[in-house]
């Protein structure tokens, strides 16, 4: 088969941006050591700015997003993988400036592929993705920082999305007592399933931007939104916590002060998954397979590549719950 079915990124007559299925060729694909056929990608707030024609994210255009792919190894030119492996890939240049994963194959170089831990379907790795395993790494710093699950109340903001539902899931199946914030009322429901004791609207937190300091409230946090509420969240933590910042929905900038840090001893963690390096990756890719390994069933959607532009219009529109997972089988 040397033609396949792929969502391309492209600019429209009208002068905006649109997503259509297109069909390719396999020759047509960048260089590489590794040809994949994926069965299983998802999507990220990232996959939606690209498809959207964000030039921060994609260069040029036409373009296939999709930073996330697991699937087989078709062919390989290199002794470390052979044909018939499952692999998973996320991050690095994947479906930024290099075609992504909203497509059945992708060529990539080695050096970007994981074998398919054994505790991990690739429909649950792709459940996960890149959402899942920042998640990780944000819950992975807490802890390094000196985190316990006795330490008090943990915030997650942003906990309707990919990343905070995973992190909301997972601080709650380590015994952490966990606080969800989020703009979406009605979700409280969904995030109390998820393990969350308490719903804190985000008007909530914005409340105090124009003060240095605000009273101390969190033992840790995982921000996913960015912006004033990073910053709010910052002021709020208790003496010597900590917050994992990973996101950026809520914009990229704040204003911001050092009291807390040298009145507090407080700790921003900047967590990166897309350059991390791949041993890195591994483990935490080992830990979400075994000790870290939690049923996201209640927090995922399917879609089919037909369907995927619709969801990218959701996500985009701030009103995606949970993780979704494409289907390219």
């Amino acid at each position: 088969m040397s033609k396949f079915n792929a969502l391309q990124a492209r600019e429209s007559a009208a002068g905006g941006f649109e997503q259509v299925i297109v069909q390719r060729d396999i020759d047509d694909l960048p260089a590489g050591e590794l040809l994949i056929r994926v069965q299983y990608s998802s999507l990220n707030y990232k996959d939606a700015l690209s498809a959207s024609g964000n030039r921060g994210v994609t260069r040029s255009f036409p373009h296939t997003p999709g930073i996330d792919a697991a699937g087989v190894v078709e062919a390989s030119s290199v002794a470390e993988f052979s044909a018939g492996d499952e692999v998973i890939v996320t991050g690095y240049d994947l479906g930024m400036n290099t075609s992504g994963g909203f497509a059945q194959y992708i060529r990539i170089p080695a050096s970007w592929a994981l074998k398919r831990p054994e505790g991990l379907s690739l429909r649950e790795a792709m459940v996960l993705g890149t959402a899942g395993l920042t998640a990780a790494l944000c819950v992975d710093k807490l802890e390094q920082a000196g985190l316990t699950a006795d330490a008090g109340p943990v915030l997650v903001t942003g906990a309707t999305g990919g990343v905070g539902s995973v992190a909301l899931a997972l601080l709650a199946s380590l015994g952490y007592r966990v606080v969800a914030s989020t703009g979406k009322a009605e979700q409280a429901d969904y995030l109390k399933a998820l393990g969350a004791q308490q719903v804190v609207l985000r008007a909530e937190l914005l409340d105090g931007t124009d003060k240095p300091m605000l009273k101390e409230q969190w033992a840790g946090a995982v921000d996913c939104v960015g912006g004033d509420i990073l910053f709010n969240v910052v002021k709020s933590l208790r003496y010597g916590a900590s917050v994992a910042c990973c996101g950026l929905t809520a914009g990229v900038g704040f204003k911001g002060s050092v009291l807390p840090f040298i009145l507090r001893g407080v700790n921003l963690l900047g967590v990166d998954s897309v350059e991390l390096p791949l041993v890195v990756k591994a483990s935490m890719w080992d830990r979400l397979s075994l000790q870290w390994k939690v049923n996201l069933d209640a927090l995922v959607s399917e879609v089919t590549l037909e369907q995927l532009p619709d969801a990218i219009a959701q996500i985009l529109a701030g009103k995606q719950v949970g993780r979704v997972l494409v289907n390219l089988g």
